[in-house]
């Protein structure tokens, strides 16, 4: 299906900020400087998103406060992947009725994925009158004019109608911390496998200008960012929309030339588009974490199919072989998903005897959750739930186990790790993660936050390493 790709023209974004400003003014002129809470739920994208919901806030003179008391505007950026994450959103959005009777003017919003959804916007319309500014994804770049709309007008306003999505750059972001960074390469999915409404929300794949990408990551690293995460629902296909000649391999090539002490990571990889070029590039670029987050979702060749996932079990394993074969030291995780309509328990079987082959250092797993207008939610599903959790649970067995021996394979080894965070109450105050994307707790002092730390392994679970700082 053709598609038109659509790059925002700069000046729309300087007049969203430039509605900012006024907003701005308006509240200074009142004497009053109102605080913001943003609340996140979902992937790594939606975090990005919000540090540009954030920057918006930030130049319309914002504060900002993790009290939803205390907070004026509430903004609930949201995720539609699950329906437990849907839930989960709707249950604490329900919660904020106490926060707006004790501030009648407190403003919130819901944004996201969950909202692009027209039955879900339909349902905040109809349950949820406490919300007073719905918009999905294709429209956060005129989140100013929307909230502007609201404040004048002291009505509802609701942002949702359908798009193929644009490419928007010069949006402001207040990025949490120091030390790591989302850098998002391009938005939107092709793909359309069949359990999934990612393409239906967040539209088509469009690709950033690579210069654009470069300037972004050398600004990163000027700013004293330690750890960059290329994000994009399949990396791999970066570049297509473009016919610059620059594939995400020639991109990782290109910001690996930015010098200084940094790592480069990214998700996430479609197993049908990673290629020999990429686990190359992964290889010879220095700054490239060798990790890889490769979903592979079933082990069944039928499920796959039905799933439009594009590859076969053995195809899959070919490029965890050759992946592996350019980076011996390779961290793999993947996702995968239990019950999916039709799976049978023999191909479940398949799933678990693919899962021991591969031996992930760690996995997502998770239990089929229908979405409206997917092709899988109106396929025939007969297998009853009970028997699917109890095959989730013999998955997620099987998962612990392989984590906790490839985990504790690394006790007594000394490995480089960057420190991210600093908790003085914890009893392993110091949170680091290696170059290859290993969790690690370690004894350390604040003053080792942001500095690449050697650490001596001495214990592990099935999710993350403990140590001490060298």
């Amino acid at each position: 299906m053709a598609y038109e790709r659509t790059e925002l023209p700069r000046a729309q974004i300087e007049a969203q900020e430039a509605v900012a400003h006024r907003i701005a003014a308006r509240f200074a002129a009142e004497g009053r400087r109102p605080l913001a809470l943003v609340d996140t739920y979902g992937c790594q994208q939606n975090e990005s998103d919000s540090e540009r919901i954030r920057g918006y806030l930030a130049e319309m003179g914002c504060g900002f406060t993790d009290d939803e008391f205390a907070a004026d505007i509430i903004v609930v950026n949201t995720c539609a992947v699950r329906e437990h994450a849907e839930q989960r959103v709707l249950g604490n959005v329900g919660a904020l009725n106490h926060t707006k009777k004790a501030k009648p003017g407190q403003i919130i919003a819901l944004c996201g994925c969950m909202v692009q959804q027209p039955h879900m916007a339909e349902r905040v319309k109809r349950s949820y009158p406490i919300v007073n500014l719905v918009f999905g994804p294709h429209e956060l770049w005129r989140f100013p004019e929307l909230l502007e709309r609201v404040l004048n007008e002291r009505r509802r306003v609701f942002a949702v109608a359908g798009s193929e999505g644009t490419v928007t750059e010069g949006i402001p972001r207040r990025r949490d911390g120091q030390v790591k960074a989302w850098l998002s390469v391009m938005y939107g999915c092709n793909n359309f496998c069949t359990y999934c409404v990612v393409p239906y929300v967040r539209g088509r794949e469009r690709s950033r200008r690579p210069e654009e990408i470069l300037a972004e990551a050398r600004e990163l690293v000027a700013a004293g960012y330690r750890d960059i995460t290329l994000l994009g629902q399949n990396v791999n296909s970066y570049g297509k929309d473009l016919g610059s000649g620059t594939d995400f391999a020639e991109l990782l090539y290109r910001l690996n030339d930015i010098p200084g002490d940094w790592v480069l990571r990214f998700m996430t990889s479609h197993p049908k588009d990673a290629t020999e070029k990429l686990f190359r590039a992964m290889a010879e670029c220095e700054h490239c974490a060798h990790h890889l987050h490769l979903p592979v979702q079933a082990g069944s060749d039928r499920v796959l199919r039905a799933m439009n996932r594009g590859y076969t079990a053995a195809e899959y394993l070919e490029k965890v072989a050759l992946a592996r074969q350019y980076m011996p030291d390779l961290v793999l995780t993947t996702d995968i998903i239990v019950g999916f309509p039709g799976e049978t328990a023999e191909e479940f079987e398949e799933t678990l005897r693919l899962v021991e082959t591969v031996g992930y250092d760690s996995m997502f797993t998770f239990l089929y959750s229908p979405r409206v207008g997917t092709v899988a939610a109106g396929l025939p599903d007969p297998r009853p739930k009970a028997d699917k959790q109890r095959s989730f649970e013999r998955l997620v067995a099987l998962a612990t186990d392989i984590s906790s021996q490839r985990h504790a394979a690394y006790v007594g080894r000394t490995l480089e790790a960057l420190a991210e965070s600093y908790d003085a109450s914890a009893d392993w105050p110091l949170t680091a993660r290696t170059r290859n994307g290993r969790l690690v707790h370690c004894k350390g002092g604040a003053a080792l936050v942001g500095q690449f730390v050697p650490v001596r392994i001495t214990g592990s679970t099935s999710w993350s390493l403990f140590g001490e700082t060298v």
